[in-house]
C-alpha cells in the first residue's frame, strides 16, 4: 500500500487572496465554496495535487523550503510579464540570451 499526494499545503497571511493569485497563474478554478475571508482555500488543479492555502497569524521568518516550478505554454518573457502584472515580484533574473536560464518570482504572499 502507498500514500497518494492529496494537496500541497501553503501557510499564508490571506488564504483567499493568494488562492485567487494562483488561480490566475495556473488558469485553474478556486474551490466552488471558497469566498473572501475563508481561512482555508484551494486551487483545483486538474492534473496534480490541489494547492491548499492555510491562513496563519504568524509572519514568514525564513526562506521557503519548497517552491513551485512553472513552465509557460507561451514565450517565457510574456509569461514573466503576465505574472508580474498579477502581483508577483522579480527576485532573481537568471534568464540568458537565447532562452536558457530562468526567472525567480515571489508571489504576493512572499513577505508574510
Amino acid at each position: 500500500m502507498v500514500s497518494v499526494l492529496q494537496n500541497v499545503a501553503i501557510d499564508c497571511a490571506n488564504a483567499y487572496e493568494l488562492t485567487r493569485f494562483w488561480s490566475e497563474v495556473l488558469g485553474c478554478p478556486l474551490h466552488r465554496d471558497d469566498k473572501p475571508g475563508d481561512p482555508e482555500t484551494e486551487v483545483m488543479v486538474p492534473e496534480g495535487p490541489l494547492l491548499h492555502f492555510n491562513q496563519v497569524p504568524e509572519p514568514k521568518t525564513i526562506k521557503n523550503r519548497f517552491h513551485l516550478c512553472l513552465r509557460p505554454n507561451t514565450m517565457r518573457e510574456e509569461e514573466v510579464e503576465r505574472l508580474l502584472n498579477l502581483g508577483a515580484t522579480l527576485v532573481d533574473d537568471r534568464r540568458e540570451p537565447g532562452g536558457a536560464g530562468w526567472a525567480v518570482l515571489a508571489d504576493p504572499n512572499a513577505s508574510h
